[in-house]
C-alpha cells in the first residue's frame, strides 16, 4: 500500500482521524483549505501528520467552480434550519442555500461553495458537518442533534436531544458546572459495540446564546470551566427537551415506543438516507431499549444549577 508522506502532498491536504477512522481532507483553494483547517480545530477531530495506511474518507472541497448539478428526479425532503436533500438508493446531494454536498460513495464526498466563506459563516459549518456525518454513516457512525453528559456518581449517559434553539446547551452547561462531565452540547456520533450504543461527542467547544447577543458564545468548557470532556459514553437516559416559556420545568417518562418514535424524528437520515436506514434504525431500536425517554419541557428554572441537576438525577436515579 502506498503512503503519502507529508512532504509530497502539498499544502491543500490535511489528515485527520475519528473514532477510528481516518479522513483524508483537500482543496485546490489554500484560503478555503485554512478556513476549514480552523473550523476543524473546534471539533474533535486529530490531526494525523503522517497516516500509515490508505485514508476510510476522502472529502473535496472546492469553491468558485460550475456549481454541482442536482438530480430532480431524486426522492427530496426539506432540512431543519433550511436546505433540501435528494436521496436515491445509492448516494445523496444536499443544497444548503449555496453550497452543495455530494456523498458519491462511501468513501467519497464533494463539497462545493459558490464563492469562498468566510470563518465562522454558519453555511461553512453545516456545510463541512453534513460531509463529514453523511461519510461517517457509511462506517457504522451515526450523527444525533444531541447534548452528552455523565452523571459523576452512576456513570451512566445522559443525551439531551432536541433541535436548536431547545436549551441543550444551557442545561449540558449547568451540568458540566456542577461536575458532570460532557461528550459535547450540540452532536454526537453513536455507534454499536459489542452489542450496546456508545456516544462520543463530535463537537468539543459549546456554543450558548446569550441574552442581547446576536451571536452565539463559544468557548471549551474544559479550558474556562476546568470541567472534564469525556471520549464516549453509553447512554441510560435520554431527555427529548423543549422550551415551554414558563417558569417551571416539567418532566414524564416516555415508553419505549414513545422513546424509540422521538428518536426517528431527531434522526431523518434513518429512513432517508437509503443505504444505510436499515443498520440506523437497528441502532435507534437498540438504543431505546438501552436507556430511559423523558419528555422535558423546560422552564425558567432550569437556568438555577441546583435545580438542573435535581430534576436530570431524578431521571437518572430512575432509570
Amino acid at each position: 500500500m502506498e503512503v503519502m508522506k507529508v512532504f509530497d502532498r502539498p499544502a491543500s491536504q490535511a489528515f485527520y482521524s475519528v473514532a477510528g477512522r481516518l479522513l483524508f481532507i483537500e482543496s485546490f483553494n489554500p484560503e478555503l483549505r485554512n478556513l476549514i483547517v480552523a473550523l476543524f480545530a473546534g471539533w474533535q477531530l486529530t490531526p494525523v501528520t503522517f497516516p500509515d495506511r490508505a485514508p476510510d474518507i476522502r472529502i473535496k472541497f472546492s469553491c468558485g467552480e460550475v456549481p454541482q448539478r442536482v438530480p430532480r428526479n431524486f426522492d427530496h425532503f426539506e432540512i431543519a434550519e433550511g436546505g433540501k436533500c435528494y436521496t436515491d438508493a445509492s448516494g445523496l446531494y444536499l443544497e444548503l442555500g449555496g453550497p452543495v454536498v455530494h456523498l458519491e460513495s462511501g468513501r467519497l464526498v464533494n463539497v462545493s461553495f459558490t464563492e469562498l466563506p468566510t470563518l465562522g459563516d454558519p453555511l461553512l459549518g453545516r456545510a463541512a458537518s453534513f460531509a463529514v456525518c453523511a461519510a461517517l454513516r457509511r462506517y457504522g457512525l451515526f450523527d444525533l442533534h444531541s447534548a452528552g453528559v455523565v452523571e459523576p456518581e452512576s456513570g451512566k449517559g445522559v443525551l439531551i436531544i432536541g433541535p436548536s434553539g431547545s436549551g441543550k446547551s444551557t442545561l449540558a452547561l449547568q451540568l458540566a458546572q456542577s461536575g458532570w462531565s460532557y461528550l459535547s452540547d450540540d452532536e454526537l456520533l453513536l455507534s454499536l459495540v459489542d452489542g450496546a450504543v456508545e456516544a462520543r461527542g463530535f463537537r468539543s467547544f459549546f456554543a450558548v446564546s446569550m441574552a442581547g447577543a446576536q451571536f452565539k458564545h463559544c468557548f471549551e468548557p474544559e479550558t474556562v470551566l476546568e470541567s472534564k470532556r469525556t471520549e464516549h459514553a453509553f447512554p441510560r437516559v435520554l431527555l427529548f427537551i423543549r422550551l415551554n416559556g414558563e417558569l417551571q420545568s416539567e418532566m414524564k417518562s416516555l415508553t419505549q415506543a414513545e422513546t424509540m418514535t422521538r428518536l426517528i424524528r431527531a434522526c431523518p437520515w434513518a429512513t432517508y438516507d437509503r443505504s444505510i436506514a436499515g443498520a440506523n434504525l437497528e441502532l435507534l431500536s437498540t438504543l431505546a431499549r438501552q436507556a430511559n425517554g423523558f419528555d422535558l419541557s423546560a422552564g425558567r428554572d432550569l437556568l438555577e444549577k441546583s435545580c438542573a441537576v435535581r430534576l436530570v438525577k431524578e431521571a437518572v436515579i430512575s432509570s
